[in-house]
């Protein structure tokens, strides 16, 4: 009798710590996604290597490539996720042909989405933002100091931390231009503009706000021929990847095509992407590791960062990712801080 109540005692424990350790391997996952994002990154490097093209769910359940859908496809395929006076935040389900048995795995349990957000320029201010002498922060930082809507990286960042190209506040300049990079944000007399440097250069007004990016894909409905023919002779155009395209269409509102939680995409894919929302100009931000974004709409809160942005450890492959400059949104209605 007593060896049997023994054993009951043990199965009894060993269920204990199964228990225990289910929990507190639920409870790094956690943890560790709140911090790295690791469920997104977990896709991300599933599929970095990956030869099959970027699919996305069409209305009716379809899943067709970038290049076989649509324009009318693709905006019926558009999931309202949120939105206000002039401003919409839409999601695509997206993902790539699995082909390796992680792949599958991974492709299962977790989803990946690219988000879309839009902004009528009548509506909105748009401005950079950045902290005293261009210390790194974050997204979020900027959005809740600073009141914006929305905030998203701009300017990539040398090994300093300081930001590559111009940099104009309040028609202030700020940081000197770099003569490499080839795309455009810039605000002149009130109306927002993404872009190439020539549209920089011939579109008249009062600068008021301007940032760089890299690099700039399309100008007047046309995208860049060198996005195909020399993708990785400048930039990493091949690599999958988070991606950040900002754009604008031809009544002036502003689009923004952005990797969500797993939705990792070349530059040609971005670009498609945002050539058949019918973006006539557009370039693209700092992506990568490095992007981030915050938005907060009719109530609706949505953080993203592509890796640690919040721990402070010192080494490069966990480093934070804090960049210098970002662009903020603003009702037109809303003063600034």
């Amino acid at each position: 009798m007593t060896e049997v109540v023994t054993k009951k005692r043990g199965c009894g424990c060993l269920g204990k710590l199964v228990v225990l350790a289910l929990l507190g391997a639920v409870l790094a996952v956690v943890i560790l996604d709140h911090f790295f994002n690791i469920r997104s990154n977990v896709t991300y490097y599933a599929f970095a290597k990956s030869a099959a093209p970027l699919q996305i769910r069409t209305a009716d359940g379809v899943w067709k490539t970038f290049s076989e859908i649509t324009p009318k496809e693709l905006v019926n395929s558009l999931i309202r996720e949120g939105g206000q006076n002039g401003a919409t935040w839409s999601r695509l389900e997206v993902r790539r042909e699995a082909r390796t048995e992680f792949q599958k795995i991974v492709q299962s349990v977790l989803t990946a989405s690219v988000n879309v957000i839009e902004f009528q320029a009548q509506h909105f201010a748009f401005e950079t933002s950045f902290k005293d002498k261009f210390v790194g922060t974050t997204a979020r930082e900027r959005l809740d100091s600073e009141g914006f809507t929305f905030a998203i990286t701009a300017n990539f960042r040398d090994p300093k931390g300081k930001p590559l190209g111009l940099v104009v506040h309040q028609g202030q300049q700020r940081n000197h231009q770099f003569p490499v990079w080839t795309g455009y944000f810039f605000v002149k007399d009130g109306r927002p503009y993404f872009g190439p440097k020539s549209l920089f250069d011939e579109t008249p007004g009062v600068l008021q706000e301007a940032v760089q990016g890299y690099p700039s894909v399309m100008k007047n409905h046309t995208v860049f021929s060198y996005l195909d023919l020399a993708p990785n002779k400048y930039f990493d155009g091949e690599k999958i990847t988070y991606r950040a395209l900002a754009g604008v269409r031809q009544n002036g509102s502003v689009l923004f095509v952005l990797s969500g939680d797993g939705g990792v995409m070349n530059m040609t894919e971005v670009t498609e992407l945002g050539h058949k929302l019918n973006v006539q100009h557009a370039t693209l931000l700092d992506g990568g590791r490095a992007l981030q974004y915050s938005l907060r709409m009719s109530g609706l809160a949505y953080d993203f960062w592509a890796y640690n942005t919040q721990l402070n450890i010192q080494t490069k492959e966990l480093a934070p990712q804090r960049s210098p400059v970002y662009i903020g949104v603003r009702p037109n209605n809303t003063p600034g801080p």
